[in-house]
């Protein structure tokens, strides 16, 4: 067998070679020597880069290509699946190689070359970092950070942090972790990275283009021009086609240039130069700790991925052109004029490096698998909450307490409001929690709009209660951020219908994390959202929104929806401690036309309102996730409710146990996971029920509620009303298709009946 055909095939085939290896053997075979450097020194004229440490990123970049060699190989075989290659952008172990261990990561999903530069940084053998991408090839379970949940680049000990994004929905994320390192720094707290770091984000020329890119490169802008530090390195590999699109050229360059933000370029096909290049925008970055956009002009070589067919948009003479721009063969050339290797030990290079990785590769395919729905859902199991409850931080001292509230403890106040008590749980919680940070918009000086956060920025600072500029994704960017870099962040989403504006921050980036990590990685947060309905005459559609669809399709998240007072501060109390001990995100959905209600069945009798219980009082002041609240014992009729809903079918279970009806009304507090044991139990004691449901019928909380019941073997009687599957109007016609109480209760007489 001739040196070109090594095979590890299964079946002792030969591993066929593509134009791009062959062209690759039949360039470096065509090189002369020139007259040999000192590998100490730079390895040609004009650049930094020394003979040693290109000869060594050479290696990075030759393995990485390998790989994409052992991907096709793999898919031939049945044994690997869908995947991006790094093939063109080998350029990018130059920017590893600038950077240190401990800067935190957010990479492109053709950073192969990166990723094997760090993981060698690292004193890893160079055999771990190609199984721990081989292992993600064939989707193995011992792959060492999503355990084959996908192809990710990523490890916890390396500061990579894995991401799966394929529209730049990653860098809202990295500008949050650039703003906790100096925000950390700034307050006195522990990091997860060094306060000196910086981080590096990643990604192509086609997902520039995208809302999130823009978000993050905007957010970086705008915190820079108010004088802000964020140490962040944006560095853009563009190949000029986003799959088959191609990028005007020129693009990137214009759509670089921002305020504060400064701008570097450099061949990433060209080491020397594309290290050169990544050392002066990484130590700008260092030593002025405001972020650089670092422009890398790449190729892109064997096409988007695995089943693309670039024959079908792109013509030979474009696709040759890339060819000769291969950066293997400019580093490979770079070496051999240098005088550092020459043209046939590069190729017996190539030759064994080639053996080994198809080698490994065929011994990754007899590596388990995931095996189990359980397997797989692992990282997303149902959490301890009673543990979660228990180990969280009692409250502060007395002392502390008093300076937090201005020396007037709210359990000596009077009944609070909803609003009111999420207030003092959210001050109680910041003065206990020294690493919890509550942000958005209007939260600050305004309090918010509804007055939630008034007086939170004044008693604990700026540094810790903060505005943000206007963009959802942003706000959502840097709680992801500051949560993977050991803070807790508690943003405030002003109005439920805005969080549509940047759903996949938490769908794409946030639930996914610790999915993709075998909880490695965890972005803790607490997302205040202001939202549902029956906000009188006010707002229309954005301000009065009744749909959580979107957010109940999303495996692992919880939603806690309190109505009252007391459950708000509790449930409050439970999502802030598991986000702290178990890496949860957590929405907080909060009613806003229950905000402010003082009263429940008359005009002052105070229904409404609850006093506030210290958080030192356990369990009176935690709610497990995942249970219920009943009101009642009847034995007739079972609503079941949540929100608004609760107030509603409160006032209409007295009418009707008045006429003699047992009823009793169960809120279900949590939206997901749904508590459905409460649930059952609440159902099974009077056979029949009614879901008051004020989200829309179709894709409402009812639906769920609906199936769970039929799932757990309910034969009773179910009947549910719900609002319109309409957007809400202005004024009194949003009644027209929101769910009254009036609706609950003939429903309710009709079941009874």
């Amino acid at each position: 067998m001739s040196p070109h055909e090594h095979p590890p095939g299964r079946h002792n085939r030969p591993v066929a070679r593509d134009t791009v290896e062959t062209h690759f053997i039949e360039a470096v075979e065509a090189l002369t020597p020139g007259r040999p450097r000192d590998p100490r020194q730079p390895v040609r004229d004009g650049t930094t880069l020394t003979g040693e440490l290109c000869r060594t990123l050479f290696q990075r970049q030759l393995a990485s290509r390998l790989l994409d060699v052992a991907a096709r190989w793999l898919r031939e075989q049945n044994e690997g699946f869908y995947t991006i290659g790094s093939s063109g952008h080998e350029g990018n172990a130059a920017v590893a190689a600038v950077l240190r261990v401990d800067d935190p990561a957010l990479l492109h999903y053709r950073s192969g070359a990166f990723y094997l530069t760090r993981s060698a940084m690292a004193d890893r053998l160079p055999e771990q970092g190609l199984r721990d991408v081989l292992l993600g090839l064939v989707a193995s379970a011992e792959e060492p950070i999503a355990g084959g949940r996908h192809k990710v680049f990523g490890h916890p000990d390396l500061a990579v942090i894995p991401q799966t994004s394929t529209i730049a929905s990653h860098l809202p994320r990295a500008v949050g972790v650039a703003f906790a390192i100096e925000r950390a720094r700034a307050l006195g707290l522990q990091c997860a990275w060094p306060h000196d770091a910086i981080t590096v984000c990643s990604f192509g020329d086609a997902s520039l283009n995208h809302a999130s890119a823009q978000t993050g490169l905007n957010t970086a802008a705008y915190a820079t021009y108010q004088g802000q530090a964020m140490p962040i390195l944006f560095v853009c590999e563009d190949n000029g086609l986003g799959i088959s699109v191609r990028t005007p050229k020129g693009w990137v360059a214009a759509a670089a240039q921002r305020p504060g933000i400064a701008y570097f370029a450099a061949d990433g096909c060209d080491l020397p130069a594309a290290y050169d290049a990544a050392a002066r925008a990484a130590e700008h970055v260092r030593s002025t700790r405001t972020p650089a956009f670092l422009h890398l002009s790449t190729v892109r070589l064997m096409g988007h991925a695995g089943s693309d067919v670039e024959s079908a948009y792109r013509t030979q003479r474009e696709i040759r052109a890339d060819l000769e721009r291969d950066p293997l063969v400019a580093t490979a050339r770079v070496l051999v004029e240098a005088g550092l290797a020459t043209p046939e030990e590069l190729v017996r290079t190539y030759e064994s490096e080639r053996e080994l990785v198809l080698r490994m590769a065929l011994e990754c395919t007899r590596r388990p698998r995931l095996s189990s729905a359980g397997e797989v859902m692992e990282p997303l199991a149902p959490r301890d909450t009673d543990m979660i409850a228990r180990i969280s931080p009692v409250a502060a001292e007395t002392s502390v307490r008093e300076r937090a509230f201005g020396g007037a403890l709210p359990e000596k106040d009077k009944p609070l409001t909803l609003s009111q008590a999420i207030n003092r749980t959210l001050a109680d919680a910041l003065a206990v929690y020294p690493e919890m940070m509550v942000f958005g918009e209007d939260v600050a000086r305004k309090g918010g709009v509804y007055g939630v956060t008034r007086g939170l920025q004044k008693r604990f600072g700026g540094g810790r209660v903060f505005d943000t500029l206007l963009d959802e994704q942003a706000i959502l960017g840097l709680a992801l951020g500051a949560g993977v870099s050991g803070m807790l962040p508690v943003p405030e989403i002003q109005y439920l219908a805005y969080l549509h504006n940047a759903l996949d921050q938490i769908r794409g980036e946030a639930a996914t994390l610790s999915f993709f990590s075998r909880h490695a990685y965890v972005n803790p947060m607490v997302v205040r959202v202001a939202g549902l309905a029956y906000q009188k005459g006010f707002g229309g559609h954005f301000h009065n929104d009744n749909a959580v669809g979107a957010l109940r399709d999303i495996p692992g998240v919880v939603i806690a929806a309190p109505a009252r007072p007391d459950d708000a501060s509790a449930m409050l109390r439970t999502c802030l401690a598991a986000a702290r001990t178990e890496g949860s995100v957590c929405v907080y959905l909060e009613p806003i036309a229950l905000y402010h209600t003082r009263d429940l069945f008359e005009d002052g009798d105070g229904g409404w309102l609850a006093p506030y219980a210290p958080p030192a009082r356990w369990p009176e002041t935690h709610v497990p996730i995942g249970r219920a609240r009943s009101y009642g014992d009847g034995r007739d009729l079972t609503i079941v409710t949540f929100g608004n809903g609760v107030r509603m079918s409160l006032r209409a279970a007295v009418r009707l146990t008045q006429e003699g009806y047992g009823v009793r009304v169960l809120d279900l507090r949590w939206l997901a996971p749904l508590p459905v044991e409460d649930l059952m139990r609440a159902a099974e004691l009077t056979g029949k029920v009614l879901i008051a449901d004020e989200t829309r019928r179709t894709g409402g909380v009812s639906e769920g509620i609906m199936a769970e019941m039929i799932d757990a073997g309910f034969t009773g009687d179910i009947a549910r009303v719900a609002s319109c599957d309409s957007f809400i109007p202005l004024g009194d016609a949003a009644n027209l298709v929101l769910l009254s109480e009036e609706e609950i209760e003939q429903a309710a007489r009709k079941l009874l009946s």
